[in-house]
C-alpha cells in the first residue's frame, strides 16, 4: 500500500513538475501503484486490514511525488468503472455553471472534515496522456466526473479542496449550481 501525506505536509502545498512523455518506467509504475491503491481501498477486507479510506481519486503528490500525475478510479451508474491514469492533465475549458457535492468534498489527504460547499465548473473538457489508453486523449466530463477530475487537478497546483470554501458562508448554496 502506497503512504498517504496529510494535509499538513509541505509537499501537498507546492506545484507538481510535469512529466516526460513518454513515460518513464518509474512514472508509469507510480501511476499503477496509485489505481492498485484506489482498487484496493474499495476492497472491505483489505481496507479494514491495511487500514485504508476508501477513495476515488489520487494524486501523486498525495503519495510524496511532485509530479503531475493522477488517477481516477470510481463505478458509475450503468455498471461501468471509470478508470482514468492521468499525467500532465489540463484543463483546456470549463463551464460558467458550477456544481457542487451535496453532502461536500472530501480527500484522503484531509483527516478531518472540513465543512462547506465547495463549487466548482459543473463541465469541463481537461486534455492529458492516459496510460490506462496509452493515448493523448481529452475527456469531457460533467456533473460528479468534473468534480472529481478537478479535485485531482488542484492537487497538481498544492490546492485543497477546502481551499475553495467560503468561511462567511460555508453552507450557502449558489441559485444557479447543479447540486450533485
Amino acid at each position: 500500500m502506497l503512504k498517504i501525506y496529510d494535509d499538513t505536509h509541505p509537499i501537498l502545498r507546492k506545484v507538481a513538475s510535469e512529466v516526460p512523455l513518454p513515460l518513464s518506467k518509474e512514472d508509469s509504475d507510480l501511476l499503477f501503484a496509485m489505481a492498485k491503491h484506489l482498487i484496493e481501498s474499495k476492497d472491505p477486507d483489505l481496507a479494514k486490514k491495511y487500514n485504508l479510506r476508501p477513495g476515488v481519486g489520487l494524486a501523486a503528490p498525495q503519495v510524496g511525488v511532485s509530479k503531475r500525475l493522477i488517477v481516477l478510479h470510481y463505478p458509475n451508474d450503468d455498471d461501468t468503472t471509470t478508470l482514468y491514469m492521468l499525467a500532465n492533465p489540463k484543463i483546456i475549458s470549463q463551464s460558467v455553471r458550477e456544481a457542487y457535492l451535496e453532502d461536500g468534498e472530501g480527500c484522503l489527504s484531509v483527516p478531518e472534515d472540513h465543512a462547506g460547499l465547495v463549487f466548482r465548473p459543473n463541465r469541463i473538457k481537461v486534455k492529458a496522456f492516459d496510460l490506462h489508453t496509452n493515448k493523448d486523449i481529452v475527456i469531457r466530463a460533467e456533473g460528479y466526473d468534473a468534480i472529481v477530475l478537478q479535485h485531482e487537478i488542484d492537487h497538481l497546483n498544492g490546492v485543497l479542496y477546502y481551499d475553495h470554501i467560503n468561511p462567511l458562508q460555508a453552507l450557502a448554496r449558489k441559485q444557479k449550481a447543479v447540486k450533485i
